[in-house]
């Protein structure tokens, strides 16, 4: 006696042979569609059944997206005239050249420099941007993470800023032809500077 065909079944489909699998019947509804590629700034949804792990990106799914030498460069002297400009001038002014005294007025200019430089740090280490990296659209993030350092790491970060200085400035160069464009001391606390869209 014969059964009749069930629905989706080719009636007149061949049998496998001995010792060979029946092909595998969708299952209900309609097949699956490959995942879609997800958006920027939105966090990674998980494949669908019988889909391969999507591969990680670094820093929250933004590929290549390392800061260039030249923004990190002008970041950093806009930076330089904004915490450099008023101290430098009242520690020149507050530094007698002939008897290398120093007046009130020059530890008041290096008081301001230690408060912008620390100020500086807060702002790494909680937004990632310092105004000179906030008009070039960069920012210093966690390379594990890719979020803000926090206040600890950007100060950490900013006294190995001395590794950078030697030899011969070979540090602030690096970024140059490193694969991730990280000076010296982005490497050491693992930070790394991206382009922020």
């Amino acid at each position: 006696m014969s059964h009749p065909p069930q629905p989706g079944q080719n009636p007149y489909a061949q049998q496998p042979g001995y010792g060979q699998q029946p092909p595998q019947q969708p299952g209900y509804g309609y097949p699956q569609q490959p995942p879609q590629q997800q958006g920027y700034g939105y966090p990674q949804q998980q494949p669908g059944y019988g889909y391969p792990q999507q591969g990680g990106v670094p820093y929250g799914g933004v590929p290549n997206a390392y800061a260039g030498w030249g923004s990190r460069v002008a970041a950093r002297i806009v930076d330089w005239l904004i915490i450099g400009v008023v101290p430098g001038i009242l520690m020149v002014s507050g530094l007698d050249i002939q008897t290398g005294e120093q007046s009130p007025i020059y530890y008041l200019g290096l008081l301001l420099a230690l408060a912008g430089g620390f100020f500086f740090a807060y702002l790494v280490g909680t937004t990632g941007q310092t105004p000179g990296r906030k008009l070039v659209n960069i920012q210093a993030v966690k390379e594990s993470t890719g979020q803000p350092m926090g206040f600890g790491l950007a100060i950490a970060r900013y006294l190995l800023d001395i590794v950078n200085y030697l030899p011969c400035l070979v540090g602030y160069l690096w970024p140059l032809w490193d694969a991730k464009k990280q000076t010296f001391s982005d490497k050491i606390v693992g930070s790394i500077v991206i382009r922020k869209d």
